[in-house]
């Protein structure tokens, strides 16, 4: 949804969760997974987006 309105989103690695999750989430209820930046690129930073795997490729109904 990002990228239809002109925005990228990429994940962040390295973040301290504990911090995260004492700022945003104080009574402890929900844990943080990931952060994502999300923005305008800058010039051409904007890169098509990569190939995925399909669906059947990485689901499996049981």
């Amino acid at each position: 949804a990002a990228r239809a309105v002109g925005l990228t989103v990429g994940p962040m690695g390295g973040f301290t969760r504990t911090g995260v999750d004492a700022e945003f989430f104080p009574d402890g209820r929900w844990k943080s997974i990931l952060v994502a930046n999300v923005g305008h690129p800058e010039g051409e930073a904007d890169s098509p987006r990569l190939p995925r795997l399909s669906y059947e490729t990485v689901v499996r109904t049981v």
